[in-house]
């Protein structure tokens, strides 16, 4: 049985309906409009957020700045920036900005619902590079024209300007901006000047355990950046093939807090596992 069929049993048996239905557009011919349909219930309608577990370590009903970048990969993937769910997200995203641009990794709010201990926050917290870089860079991307991304984007450049070190979730982060967004002579002297720091937070043993964050989380699809040479890339998606779990999945390698999301981070991971496969063309057929 090869690496598609036995991730599919595992969907079938373990996953969320958005990422079965997520495997089925990317890997069956399935509809792209089933897993818009599947995506809709997730976004608040109150105020265009996103939450309800889309993130599977934010159990509330509650919209917060994370689930809007969770939501815009898939509408990435899917080639669906021209979705409504889009501009309500960004006018969700400008109402919750902090004073500079930037969105904050968490809103006070998280304290009022079950989530994983590390959601946590001050009263009146910053703009964050996590989640504010990645979501800019999506829309620079899918050619977004919301006025919060000018907002955003003047931030990002601001905050990656005054970065010297920096921590693995905040570098991914930063790679998605400089690697999409257009002003491409800024981003490549930003990455020339950061790169080492980069990859300071970078693991590169590809077995090791633990939350540890490895070359293909950085670059789960090819870059036009050089952060990585291809021997780096090779070895780990060596290493991805073969840590394919027995029933077909391949599981988080951080704190399972709650047992509901072993399999919702675990269908999500294995479906984004599958694209990295494919896009650097390790995939039967």
């Amino acid at each position: 049985m090869d690496v598609l069929d036995r991730a599919e049993g595992y969907l079938l048996r373990h996953g969320r309906l958005i990422d079965r239905l997520r495997f089925e557009a990317l890997f069956r011919g399935g509809s792209r409009d089933r897993v818009l349909d599947a995506l809709r219930p997730y976004q608040n309608p109150s105020d265009g957020g996103f939450g309800n577990a889309l993130e599977p370590d934010l159990r509330g009903s509650g919209s917060q700045p994370e689930p809007v970048e969770v939501a815009f990969w898939i509408l990435d993937e899917l080639g669906a920036f021209d979705s409504p769910m889009v501009p309500a997200a960004c006018d969700y995203l400008a109402r919750v900005s902090a004073p500079g641009g930037g969105v904050p990794f968490v809103l006070p709010s998280v304290r009022d619902t079950p989530r994983a201990p590390w959601w946590e926050t001050d009263d009146d917290p910053p703009g964050n590079l996590v989640p504010t870089a990645s979501i800019a860079g999506l829309l620079h991307k899918n050619g977004g024209t919301h006025p919060w991304l000018a907002a955003a984007t003047d931030f990002c450049w601001s905050r990656i300007a005054a970065l010297e070190e920096t921590s693995p979730y905040e570098a991914r982060a930063v790679v998605t901006f400089l690697d999409l967004v257009p002003d491409r002579e800024r981003a490549e002297a930003e990455f020339a000047r950061l790169r080492e720091a980069i990859l300071a937070t970078v693991t590169f043993d590809p077995y090791a355990s633990g939350p540890v964050h490895f070359p293909l989380d950085f670059a789960s699809a090819p870059l036009r950046l050089p952060l990585f040479e291809q021997d780096v890339l090779d070895r780990h998606l060596d290493a991805l093939l073969a840590t394919q779990a027995e029933d077909g999945g391949w599981s988080a390698n951080w704190l399972v807090w709650t047992p509901v999301v072993q399999h919702e981070w675990g269908g999500y991971l294995t479906v984004q596992h599958l694209k990295t496969l494919r896009a650097y063309g390790r995939l039967p057929g």
